[in-house]
């Protein structure tokens, strides 16, 4: 590839724009740091830190980033079907934003929200005092960012992913795509799914492994449950994934046929694998959700949870059936009617544990004392919306009508209103909700909730009119149309309330400058009069999150004890063992984008010598001995007070 045409891209105003924007972003952090002397701070606390709660905030801080860069695609894409005949964008720029769009907000924006909102949260919730694995923690986080970098680096380098989100064949092949941007989707998506897959087995482990004394499972809070069962999820589908990558790479980069229309090849085992992978996807997504609204609903409404026992059943079969539904994303593309029944039944079956969970939260504030909270509001919110995207679902499940409505705007509709209530919202609870839990003061309300309001009636003013557009035609993916189709009046309201969106989301962004500048620091860490282990320890939490573990007897021990009057955190203080900080995750991640990256223009040799690079990291670690750290019985005490605000 010449070198016209890697930077090709950049001939495009927009994508030139970005391009500068990026480098100027990079010029002012670097100087900022350097202005300020904060390098040594910033490597020490942030770069080489395996403390898990800092590592959630890594992770919190990249998805708004690309909350906000996928935002930007969406808005483009709404901008161009505005109007009829459109010029803004041309066919390919369109291709390329559509795919990041998905891309983006699926992988980069709703996983790390969800992962990082985990890692601050869980081992607060189990009474544990760190993660089961520190180090491979920090791995993940790198990796996925590395991943994160990777991707976003192909709008100004060599062009991006243009073959849709779901990257079908042969569309993805280089006989349809023969630029290099789906090598960037095969490699970033690899980058970000190992990590991903390290994070499954860390979590699966830690909350099997390290809950305090006395929690039993049945005694776990729903938010760690909802967690516990996605791990689990995560540990069997992105393995999937991954092979599906190494083939596509294969496939483009070395020659194969997996995925081709001739030599023995088969297209639709892409489309098999994907969605193998691709639907327990959404659950991976939505059930953290699900947990995040149980421990909301419950403590906003001033009552335990109602059915604990079957919202636990109901995650449980919601993870099983979520591998068996995967063909119904391609009812139309030859299957017998056979598999199309059995595959409808399943889609079907799927919607009757998820109801459960709905008629649960309304049980749960049925004669409750509901305080309407900022992520009350998003839980409230939440119900209805998600509702029409489950009943949307149900009318998408059933094959024969699925002839109408497949790859019309209808689909996007319901999937939207399936994604962003019901994993949007729900981070965006969670978000508000656990903020005291790291930084140690509230988000404004008044902002917080003024945000809710544009993004819950703008979501609609989106999406809803496409459900209509969809139903009278509308085929998803076209970039343009025709007056005379009669659809622009329609898409024209489908952009205003994107713009609308718009000012929700920077509303959130600048809550945080507005809190951090101005709200009151001094409130008590159970700020929320929560229910779950996390409000019991300090805001912000100490490295060693409890002094003294807690003992468990029973559900929402917490809640139960303030009643009694009780200190469950009471007792002799220890010593504390804690990990080490370590560069290591983050310069070896370093060396797995440099291989990424020479790999997808086919420069095997810097590939292999920056694996090289991989390798001697991991071979440094296994010789070497890192014992840990202890922090002093007087140390602790001294954090203790000074959190305590003791003089």
């Amino acid at each position: 590839m010449s070198m016209e045409e890697l930077f090709h891209p950049m001939q495009e105003p927009m994508i030139l724009a970005a391009a500068i924007s990026i480098v100027v972003g990079a010029v002012v952090i670097v100087a900022g740091l350097t202005y300020f002397k904060k390098w040594g701070y910033f490597y020490k606390n942030w770069l080489s830190t395996v403390d898990h709660k800092k590592i959630g905030i890594m992770y919190i801080a990249v998805a708004l980033l690309m909350l906000f860069r996928g935002g930007i695609d969406a808005l483009l894409m709404r901008a161009q079907t505005a109007v009829p005949d459109n010029g803004l964008l041309d066919a390919q720029h369109y291709n390329e934003i559509f795919t990041t769009h998905g891309l983006l907000m699926i992988l980069f924006m709703a996983m790390p929200f969800v992962i990082g909102l985990m890692n601050i949260v869980i081992p607060l919730q189990i009474g544990a005092r760190d993660v089961a694995f520190p180090r491979l923690n920090a791995v993940s986080f790198w990796l996925f960012a590395a991943g994160a970098g990777l991707l976003n680096l192909s709008f100004i380098i060599g062009g991006s992913p243009d073959a849709g989100w779901t990257a079908y064949f042969p569309l993805a092949s280089t006989d349809f795509s023969p630029t290099v941007g789906n090598n960037y989707y095969s490699l970033a998506l690899q980058l970000s799914g190992i990590g991903t897959l390290m994070t499954g087995v860390n979590f699966i482990t830690t909350i099997i492994k390290m809950r305090a004394p006395g929690m039993k499972l049945m005694k776990m809070p729903m938010f760690t449950w909802s967690i516990l069962i996605t791990n689990v999820i995560i540990v069997f589908a992105f393995p999937v994934l991954t092979v599906a990558l190494a083939l596509m790479m294969l496939d483009r980069q070395f020659g194969t046929k997996f995925f081709a229309m001739q030599d023995g090849g088969m297209d639709m085992l892409w489309a098999n694998l994907f969605w193998v992978w691709g639907h327990p996807e959404v659950y991976i997504v939505i059930l953290p959700a699900f947990g995040i609204f149980s421990e909301i609903i419950a403590t906003f409404a001033r009552k335990n949870l109602y059915g604990y026992k079957s919202m636990v059943m109901s995650m449980v079969v919601i993870s099983l059936l979520s591998f068996v539904v995967w063909a119904h994303h391609f009812y139309t593309m030859g299957h017998g009617v056979m598999v199309n029944s059995v595959f409808s039944i399943t889609t079907m079956a799927i919607a009757v544990p998820t109801g459960v969970k709905i008629f649960n939260w309304l049980l749960t504030m049925r004669n409750g004392k509901i305080q309407f909270t900022t992520p009350m509001l998003y839980a409230l919110g939440f119900i209805p919306i998600f509702t029409i995207g489950g009943v949307t679902g149900v009318m998408l499940a059933m094959a024969s009508a699925d002839y109408q409505y497949h790859n019309t705007m209808f689909l996007v509709a319901h999937f939207h209103y399936v994604l962003i209530p019901g994993t949007v919202f729900g981070v965006l609870a969670g978000y508000h909700y656990w903020w005291p839990k790291m930084f140690g003061f509230r988000l404004n309300e008044k902002l917080g909730k003024t945000a809710f309001w544009f993004i819950a009636i703008s979501f609609n003013v989106t999406f809803f009119p496409l459900f209509i557009l969809g139903l009278d035609g509308y085929a998803r993916r076209m970039y343009t149309y025709s007056e005379s189709t009669g659809y622009g009046p329609l898409n024209m309201l489908s952009f205003v309330g994107a713009l609308g969106l718009a000012v929700g989301f920077a509303l959130i962004v600048y809550n945080i400058y507005y809190s951090w500048k101005h709200m009151p620091r001094n409130e008590k860490a159970d700020v929320w009069e929560g229910r779950t282990l996390e409000w019991a320890t300090h805001s912000p939490v100490p490295e060693y999150n409890f002094a003294v573990v807690p003992t468990v007897t029973r559900l929402d021990e917490f809640w139960f004890a303030k009643k009694e009057g009780r200190d469950i955190t009471a007792g002799k203080i220890e010593k504390i063992h804690m990990p080490n900080n370590t560069g290591t995750p983050f310069w070896m991640s370093g060396f797995f984008f440099l291989a990424a990256f020479f790999a997808v223009f086919n420069l095997w040799v810097p590939a292999i010598i920056s694996m090289l690079g991989v390798f001697g990291f991991m071979i440094h670690r296994s010789f070497e001995k890192d014992h840990g750290r202890y922090i002093s019985v007087e140390e602790v005490m001294a954090t203790e007070k000074s959190l305590r605000g003791d003089k």
